[in-house]
């Protein structure tokens, strides 16, 4: 069942109380997303419900208005270190950008609310967690860290609630999903988001939802239509100059340039920081005050290049992006679609621009047939053509210099060619023995060389040898 939308609908027409439609004219909200305009009816009325719908649609508004609603109807104490809704989120951003979510829609609510996540200290995660809240939103691994302490207690929460499960999935977060899943209450209500809907999530979420409710604004895997995108075949060493050029006179305003690994970000940033360009890098390895100062330099109005790694990027949530450049294609063609989704959001436009070399060739190919569509090229395929044998993987990087005509070694191996006419070496002659010796102690005179090697200039190391 996939609810209708009326484009004429607004929050009021949905059930929400005065004070969310309060916080909602704070936050300058004028009517529902499809997503919304579909779940809260929903959620409020405690349906189980399976969301899919495309980054940047308004789903963290989605089922934090109903919850808030809900939790704000029946309003317990929640025990200390006890929460009574759960929020899941695969990254730090993610999760702070969850929390800010909840504290504006329901500062007129006079709800609690606590975020945790590694990569800063977890004293002050602890304190905020020992009276008690109504609404957690946490990273999984450090969720169970505080769990496993006893700083934290699940075991009555009433709201679970799994933001960007795909995302979740791609990390390797399956199994402490699984673990927290099993802690919790079996009476509870579930609400599982995700953009993409790949069958791993599917399968997921059939083990956490009773008879949901699916709600699905976007094809499967869809970017948003408001997004140009094309793409440059181009060798991998001509990739850096291209993003040069195209930083330096087509692509302005906000840019996400999205790298693969987290070496490859930093590396890409000191390059681009040498040729000029104001530059800001995201990744795992970054500490959580370098990345807030990073989105924070983002989000000015003078905003340096972003650089990010996939994971990191769940975390963006800044208007106004006007480019997004995969610099390298995901492995994944679902990733693709997450990263061009930072562009285009809310109806506004944008521009998504790849590089691709003849070894990312078939993961464009992958994109392309998740899209259902060919994806315009810039230039010609034949412009990434595929590396010279001496280069391909697997080559020596270890090659033999060329000997110069005339040096020793070159003589020498004339030598032996001419002088092995049965394909063998000369031998080294043995010791000379008591009765081979002379007066003064001298060795008897070696054997005479044959004279087609004579002449053949060679080495004098050779002619010690011999």
């Amino acid at each position: 069942m996939n609810p209708t939308f009326a484009p004429s609908q607004t929050f009021a027409d949905l059930g929400l109380a005065p004070e969310l439609l309060r916080s909602l004219a704070d936050e300058g909200y004028a009517s529902p997303t499809p997503i919304q305009a579909a779940a809260i009816p929903q959620v409020l009325a405690g349906r189980d419900l399976f969301g899919c719908a495309q980054t940047g649609t308004g789903k963290t508004a989605a089922f934090a208005l109903p919850l808030i609603q809900r939790l704000r109807a029946d309003a317990r104490k929640p025990g200390p270190r006890r929460c009574r809704t759960l929020v899941l989120a695969p990254t730090r951003e993610l999760a702070a950008q969850i929390y800010e979510s909840f504290v504006a829609y329901g500062r007129h609510a006079q709800l609690t609310a606590a975020v945790i996540y590694g990569g800063v200290g977890q004293h002050r995660q602890a304190k905020a967690m020992l009276p008690g809240v109504d609404v957690l939103v946490a990273t999984p691994g450090r969720l169970l860290d505080l769990i496993n302490q006893r700083l934290v207690d699940i075991r009555s929460v009433e709201y679970l609630v799994l933001d960007e499960a795909d995302r979740m999935l791609d990390m390797g977060f399956i199994h402490d999903m699984r673990r927290i899943v099993a802690m919790l209450p079996e009476q509870r209500q579930t609400l599982f988001f995700s953009a993409t809907l790949p069958t791993a999530v599917r399968e997921l979420a059939d083990t956490m939802l009773r008879d949901p409710l699916e709600v699905k604004t976007t094809p499967r895997s869809t970017p948003a239509e408001t997004v140009e995108q094309s793409v440059y075949f181009v060798p991998k060493r001509e990739k850096k100059p291209l993003l040069i050029r195209l930083l330096q006179e087509e692509a302005t305003g906000r840019v996400i340039v999205f790298a693969r690994t987290k070496h490859g970000a930093d590396k890409l940033q000191r390059d681009l920081t040498k040729a000029g360009i104001t530059t800001a890098a995201i990744h795992g390895n970054k500490s959580q005050s370098q990345r807030e100062r990073a989105l924070a330099a983002f989000k000015s109005t003078q905003p340096p290049v972003l650089i990010a790694t996939d994971i990191a990027a769940r975390g963006i949530d800044v208007d106004e992006v006007a480019h997004v450049i995969n610099y390298e294609l995901p492995h994944e063609p679902e990733t693709y679609v997450h990263r061009i989704g930072r562009t285009g959001r809310a109806g506004q436009t944008g521009a998504a621009v790849s590089f691709c070399d003849h070894d990312e060739q078939p993961r464009l190919v992958a994109i392309e047939r998740l899209l259902r569509r060919p994806i315009p090229a810039r230039n010609d395929r034949s412009a990434a053509p595929e590396p010279a044998a001496a280069d391909s993987p697997g080559t020596s990087r270890h090659r033999r210099r060329p000997a110069r005509a005339g040096s020793s070694a070159h003589a020498g191996n004339r030598a032996r060619r001419s002088s092995g006419a049965a394909g063998k070496r000369p031998r080294r002659s043995p010791p000379a023995t008591p009765a081979d010796r002379v007066a003064g102690g001298s060795r008897a005179a070696p054997p005479a060389i044959p004279p087609a090697a004579a002449n053949s200039g060679r080495s004098r190391r050779h002619r010690r040898a011999l």
